[in-house]
C-alpha cells in the first residue's frame, strides 16, 4: 500500500520555479558545514553563452558534478550535506529533456565507480529519490540509467547485482513507450476478456487492492476526476479495475466502491501477480495506454494522468 507521508527536507533549491523570462544567476552553491574534514562543492561555472533558462539547465546537467572529486570520501561522512547536493541536481533534471538526464545520470554513476563507499552512497541516494514509491519526484526513467551501471559495475559482486537486476527486469516491462502486456481478465459474471480486445482511444489500467486506504482515496480521485469522466462518458476512455490477488469475497463484499462504468474485474490465473506481467511495487497502481495498447504513463498518479488527458484532448 502506498504510503503518502513524503520526505520531508527543508532544502533550499537555488533551480526551482523559476520563469522563462528572467535572468538566471546560478550560484555557487557552498556547504560550509565542517570545512575542516569535507571538501567544499561548488557548481560548475555556466558559460555567459548559454543565454536562456533552457541552455544553462541543459549546462549544468551535463556539468554538475564537474568539481566534486568522487575519490574523496569524506563526503560520506556528511550524508546530510550529500543529500542536499543530490536534491539539488534531481530538481535539474526535472528542467532538461529525458535524453540529457538520462545521459547525466549514467556518467554520474559510472564515475562513482572509484570507490565502494562513494557509489554506495550515491546509489542508495538515487533508490530514496528516484525509486522510492513514497518519493515525490520518483522517475523510473532517471532510475533505469543508475540500475544497468549497477549490474556492470566493478564494485559489486554476482550477489549484489541480483535486485538491481531484477528491479531492471521490471523497469524494462511495460516502459513507457512500448506495447503493454495482455492479460486475461474475469467479470463477477464469469465472462472473460483481455485488455487488447477493449476498443478506446485510451484505456486507463486500474490494479488494486480492495479496502486498501491508498486504493480507496485513489477511488474517490478518479470519480471526482472531469476529464476522465467526460471521455469515459463519450465512450473514448475505458477504465479497467482489475483485483490481482485471490481473495475474491473480499473482493466482491468491495465491488460497490467501483463505479458501474468502469470494468471491474479480477485476475483468475493470477498472471498479472506471479508472473510478474506488471509492476507491482506499490498498490495501487495506475497506468495510461492508448488505443494501439502503447504504454503512455506508467505508475503514474491520477493528477498525472488529467494532466496528459487535458493537454492531448
Amino acid at each position: 500500500m502506498k504510503n503518502y507521508t513524503y520526505f520531508l527536507f527543508i532544502l533550499i533549491l537555488p533551480f526551482a520555479h523559476i520563469r522563462a523570462h528572467e535572468n538566471i544567476i546560478f550560484c555557487q552553491t557552498k556547504f560550509s558545514i565542517l570545512q575542516d574534514t569535507i571538501p567544499v562543492f561548488t557548481l560548475p561555472e555556466i558559460p555567459p553563452i548559454m543565454a536562456t533558462p533552457e541552455m544553462r539547465y541543459e549546462y549544468l546537467a551535463e556539468h554538475y558534478w564537474d568539481n566534486m572529486d568522487f575519490a574523496d570520501n569524506r563526503y560520506i561522512y556528511h550524508p546530510e550535506i550529500m543529500e542536499k547536493i543530490w536534491v539539488n541536481y534531481c530538481d535539474i533534471l526535472g528542467h532538461v529533456s529525458l535524453t540529457t538526464a538520462q545521459k547525466s545520470i549514467k556518467k554520474t554513476i559510472e564515475q562513482t565507480n572509484v570507490s565502494k563507499q562513494i557509489f554506495t552512497c550515491i546509489t542508495n541516494l538515487a533508490d530514496k529519490y528516484l525509486y522510492n514509491p513514497n518519493s515525490p519526484v520518483r522517475n523510473e526513467e532517471f532510475y533505469i540509467p543508475v540500475l544497468e551501471v549497477m549490474i556492470n559495475s566493478p564494485l559489486l559482486n554476482r550477489t549484489e547485482k541480483i535486485r538491481p537486476q531484477a528491479r531492471l527486469t521490471l523497469a524494462y516491462k511495460n516502459r513507457i513507450g512500448t506495447q503493454a502486456s495482455d492479460f486475461i481478465y474475469t467479470l463477477e459474471s464469469g465472462k472473460r476478456g483481455s485488455l487488447y480486445q477493449l476498443d478506446a482511444d485510451y484505456i486507463l489500467l486500474f490494479i488494486n487492492n480492495p479496502g486498501c486506504h491508498a486504493c480507496s482515496s485513489t477511488i474517490e480521485q478518479l470519480k471526482k476526476a472531469t476529464i476522465i469522466n467526460e471521455l469515459l462518458q463519450e465512450k473514448k476512455l475505458v477504465l479497467l479495475s482489475i483485483y490481482p490477488d485471490e481473495e475474491l469475497n473480499e473482493w466482491k463484499r468491495h465491488l460497490s466502491d467501483f463505479p458501474n462504468n468502469w470494468i471491474n474485474a479480477y485476475d483468475k490465473q493470477l498472471i498479472i501477480r506471479d508472473k510478474q506481467l506488471y509492476d507491482l511495487k506499490a498498490i495501487p497502481t495506475l497506468y495510461l495506454i492508448d488505443k494501439n495498447k502503447i504504454v503512455l504513463l506508467k505508475d503514474t498518479s491520477v493528477a498525472m494522468i488529467e494532466k496528459y488527458l487535458y493537454l492531448h484532448k
